[in-house]
């Protein structure tokens, strides 16, 4: 029993890690692990319809993206994992859970987590709170982006 619970989180993280994004020399990888090609990303199959329906999630359940999120983020009040809660981050000040290790950056940005902040945070956290330590490249896609902003709004 304990192996299959090994197992399973090795495959959560491998997946989690590999939604981390790539840079413009390195793609990220997909669910498999495989690098993704150009042609690939760049294919006619995957258009903005498709795109928003495969991220489009059952009602109240995380997007697929949020994978990414959950490698270090709990959902859970109070529990603070690699990052803070994202329990009631809609509507929160940045930089304010309790205990969590902020950079100097973030405390001092005076931003509060509405749609628009969220939205620019998600698409890259460093160009909004340069020296912010969050190592996450961001997702390019818009639709993407808003269904983990919506699905961060259901979280108390």
């Amino acid at each position: 029993m304990q192996l299959k619970w090994k197992a399973a989180l090795a495959g959560s993280l491998a997946l989690a890690l590999a939604g981390c994004g790539g840079t413009k020399d390195t793609p990220a990888a997909d669910a498999t692990g495989a690098a993704a090609t150009p042609a690939a990303s760049s294919s006619a199959a995957a258009t903005p319809a498709a795109t928003t329906a495969a991220a489009a999630p059952a009602a109240g359940a995380a997007p697929a993206a949020f994978a990414q999120c959950a490698a270090c983020h709990s959902t859970e009040a109070g529990k603070t994992l690699v990052g803070p809660s994202l329990a009631g981050v809609a509507g929160r000040k940045a930089g304010s859970v309790a205990g969590f290790a902020y950079s100097d950056g973030l405390k001092a940005a005076g931003l509060t987590w509405d749609d628009a902040t969220l939205d620019k945070w998600l698409t890259a956290p460093a160009k909004l709170v340069p020296g912010t330590k969050m190592p996450f490249a961001g997702i390019p896609d818009a639709a993407t982006r808003q269904s983990v902003i919506d699905y961060l709004k259901t979280l108390k």
